[in-house]
Parts: structure tokens; C-alpha cells; sequence
């Protein structure tokens, strides 16, 4: 065979190889573009953490200054009081207000810590519960009552931080929905017949359009301007809501009638609860399975 008919072999097979490097190419420069996608992704949920904890600082400020004045007003009178009775009682509610700004400063510091993509076996009621720490102040300045019902304790394999910013986005938006002197209602509970547990938020707000409702977690969708703080209105709260959940095994489900209010209901599998003795998350220190005190039904104002 000459060479003038190899030729078109030839040119056919650095044809090829033109082909396979520039797949080559393509393919490192779609894995680059995935890794920066996935930064952008934390970053966002960094951002949107934070927008969240900005939503409430104000009550969470108020909530310090009244500790604050509580310990003064208190320190003053101890030191005025002979009587030891009355020093005692004046110590206790010193205490007792340190205890509570403690409780605050640790419910901010767990849910902004975890960054990572860690999972751990956690109560869902504790989850929660840590939250309500950070949101009962603001509930009470804008007159929401919050109706708390635990009808069993259910863990579930989740990141702490990711599920308690789902929750905290759907609190806060909740309570945007209602008017002063109106009610939210959080509830979990367990699935027996699919192994689910489920915790759900419900208002009785202004509800959701119908020919809205399909669009809600769509990325960038909103119906809301932003508050005079700038926070809320970027259509990002429920489109991150669904990717946590989705990335967790599990569902987030809305229903909604216009007048009547809205309910968001999250979906886990469950997993088995730690062993005794066994920490439940090695970054909350020494809180373990023993300090969860699940509670029936509870009313906060």
C-alpha cells in the first residue's frame, strides 16, 4: 500500500485523537467547572446562614439587654441587702439569667459552626429545641404564638447546621405570613408505616396562590420585596431548603389555601438513636441522647 493511499487513514486517525483531546479538555474543564459550583454552593448557604441570623438579630440583642439589666439590677441589690436570704434569692436570678444568655450563645454557636458536609445521627427534637432558643425572642416581639407539639423523639442521619437553617428559613418565613396575635404550629413526629419522621411548621398567615404555589422552590422565584434591613426577597430560602433535604434522602412537602395559611412539612429517614454513653455529635461538646427532654405539647407566647 503507498503512502498516498494511507494518507486519508492518517489524517482520519489525527482527526481522532484531535477528538479525544479536546474531550479530554472538555472533561477537565467540566470537573473544574463542577468544583466551583459546589464552592459557589457553600457559599451560598454560608450567605443565606447568615442572612438568617440577621433577620433575627435585633430580638436576639433585645433578648441580651434584658439579661443584662436583669444581672445589674440584681449584682446592685445583693450587695445592698444584709439579710442572707435576700442575697441568695438575688444570686439565684443572677444565675438564672446567665444561664439563659448561655443557652442563647450556644444555640447561635451551633447552628453557625457547621460548615462541612459531616452527618451525624441526631434527635430531631433537640434540633429543634436548640433552635427555639434563638427564635423565641423574636416570636414574642412580633406577637406570635408558637404551638409546640412532640409526639415522639426520632433521630435521623442529618447535618446539625443544614437542617436547623431549613427550619430557621421556614420559621421566619412563617412568621412574616401572620399578623400580630396569630399562631404557628410545629409538630414531630414519627411515620411508623415508612420509616419517616417528619417535622412541621404551619401558619395561619395569608396562604399561598395556587398558580404561585408550583413555582415556590424554583431558585430566584419570590413573591417578597426585601425588608428595610435588605434581608429576604432573593428567591433563594426554599430552593436551598429542597437541595438540604433532597441531599439528606429525604422530601419537603407544601400545602396551602389562600386565607387559611401554609404548611411545610420535612421528611427524614429515620436511623437509630446513639448508643448510651455515646456523644450525639462530637462538636456539641458534652451534650448527649440524656439531655434531650422531649415535651407532649407546649405553648410559648
Amino acid at each position: 500500500m503507498t503512502i498516498d493511499r494511507l494518507s486519508p487513514f492518517v489524517s482520519i486517525f489525527n482527526q481522532q485523537g484531535d477528538t479525544l483531546s479536546q474531550q479530554e479538555s472538555s472533561q477537565i474543564e467540566l470537573e473544574r467547572l463542577q468544583k466551583r459550583l459546589d464552592e459557589l454552593q457553600q457559599q451560598l448557604l454560608a450567605a443565606q446562614k447568615l442572612g438568617s441570623l440577621g433577620e433575627l438579630s435585633a430580638s436576639i440583642a433585645h433578648e441580651f439587654n434584658n439579661i443584662l439589666t436583669t444581672v445589674i439590677n440584681y449584682a446592685k441589690l445583693g450587695l445592698r441587702q444584709k439579710d442572707p436570704e435576700a442575697r441568695t434569692k438575688a444570686f439565684d436570678k443572677i444565675l438564672n439569667a446567665g444561664q439563659r444568655a448561655a443557652k442563647i450563645t450556644t444555640g447561635m454557636l451551633s447552628y453557625a459552626r457547621s460548615n462541612s458536609d459531616r452527618r451525624d445521627s441526631h434527635s430531631l427534637v433537640k434540633l429543634l429545641n436548640d433552635l427555639l432558643i434563638l427564635v423565641e425572642k423574636d416570636l414574642k416581639v412580633h406577637r406570635i404564638q408558637l404551638d409546640l407539639s412532640i409526639t415522639s423523639e426520632p433521630y435521623a442521619s442529618v447535618n446539625a447546621g443544614q437542617i436547623q437553617q431549613v427550619l430557621l428559613n421556614l420559621i421566619v418565613n412563617a412568621r412574616q405570613a401572620m399578623q400580630p396575635g396569630q399562631s404557628m404550629k410545629i409538630t414531630v413526629s414519627e411515620c411508623p408505616d415508612d420509616g419517616m419522621a417528619e417535622i412541621a411548621v404551619e401558619d395561619r398567615g395569608t396562604g399561598i396562590p395556587s398558580d404561585v404555589l408550583p413555582h415556590i422552590f424554583e431558585s430566584f422565584f419570590t413573591t417578597k420585596e426585601a425588608d428595610k434591613n435588605g434581608q429576604g426577597g432573593t428567591g433563594l430560602g426554599l430552593s436551598m431548603c429542597k437541595e438540604v433535604m433532597e441531599a439528606h434522602g429525604g422530601r419537603i412537602r407544601v400545602a396551602s389555601a389562600v386565607g387559611r395559611g401554609t404548611k411545610f412539612t420535612l421528611r427524614f429517614p429515620q436511623v437509630a438513636a446513639p448508643s448510651f454513653g455515646v456523644k450525639e455529635n462530637s462538636q456539641r461538646g458534652n451534650n448527649s441522647q440524656s439531655d434531650v427532654q422531649p415535651v407532649s405539647e407546649k405553648t410559648l407566647v
